[in-house]
């Protein structure tokens, strides 16, 4: 096949794109082969868009793919090497195809899973439990009060079981703490282990009781994740968990998992506790009925 075959083809594949797509599809420079075409997740109110920009060398469509580039503001990092890999896919699944249509509705694919998926973040955050309803308790910061060199030894603690759901990977850890100070301890410790320092997010919910009574110390840190550590402060008080910190490391793998990814940290938390003798919610319940049974 000779370059004449390939100008012929793109010929061709322009003529019908540009029939297709409309106003949507832009010669940039003509001599140059450069186009663009403007894509949306949807074609009222649009909630996505993007540009994509094509050129047409000489060895396109028979012996390579077009030269493109997706201009987007709002894409970014995470968000961007996922299209980038899609489109690249695109490419390696069709050789010596005509490609422009099945890349411009792959971005399209990708705009319109891409604006469900921020809506879905988006409603599980508006969604989350009320941070108000859980009483006193203090926010943490792991750069800040956290982190803090600590002279106290630090307690024990207890790994958990890992959890995976595409390609997130979720484990709990926990530690018996009787004072503040050994937050700092314990946090210090598990970012000695790099795998842990490296985590997308480490939430974390603590409750103390002191011996000789007085107010509940309490409190949290969602490291990132909205709403996360608030969530597992809630399921300590609900499961009367006392003198304890409970810590969730989530690597993220790429793919959004909505609100299920609150279900994975509260159920890392509830095991860790459960296995390790924390859960006094049962035990609360079971004297009640002991209790009524007595009478």
């Amino acid at each position: 096949m000779s370059l004449e075959d390939n100008i012929a083809r793109q010929a061709d594949e322009v003529e019908a794109l540009s029939s297709i797509y409309g106003d949507e599809w832009t010669t940039v420079d003509i001599a140059s082969r450069n186009y663009c075409i403007h894509v949306a997740d949807c074609t009222e109110n649009p909630k996505r868009e993007a540009n994509l920009l094509v050129r047409l060398t000489e060895t396109y469509p028979l012996h390579g793919p077009p030269e493109y580039e997706i201009n987007a503001t709002w894409l970014r990092d995470e968000a961007r090497s996922r299209l980038e890999t899609k489109l690249w896919e695109i490419c390696c699944e069709n050789p010596a195809e005509d490609l422009i249509y099945l890349l411009v509705e792959g971005v399209r694919e990708f705009l319109q899973n891409y604006s469900e998926e921020v809506s879905v973040e988006a409603f599980s955050i508006e969604d989350a439990f009320d941070p108000s309803l859980l009483g006193e308790f203090t926010k943490l910061s792991f750069k800040g009060d956290l982190l803090e060199t600590s002279s106290v030894d630090c307690p024990d603690i207890i790994h958990g079981q890992t959890l995976s759901d595409r390609k997130s990977t979720f484990q709990p850890h926990l530690a018996i703490v009787m004072d503040k100070a050994q937050i700092s301890a314990v946090m210090s410790k598990l970012y000695e282990n790099k795998k842990i320092a490296n985590a997308t997010h480490n939430m974390l919910a603590y409750r103390i009781i002191p011996p000789q009574g007085g107010p509940v110390y309490q409190g949290c840190d969602d490291d990132g994740e909205t709403h996360a550590g608030s969530r597992m402060l809630h399921l300590l008080q609900v499961m009367n968990a006392e003198n304890v910190l409970v810590v969730v490391s989530r690597w993220y793998g790429g793919i959004h998992l909505g609100p299920d990814r609150f279900k994975h940290i509260n159920n890392c938390t509830r095991q860790i506790l459960e296995d390790n003798g924390f859960n006094r919610e049962k035990d609360k319940k079971a004297g009640a009925k002991k209790g009524k049974k007595t009478r």
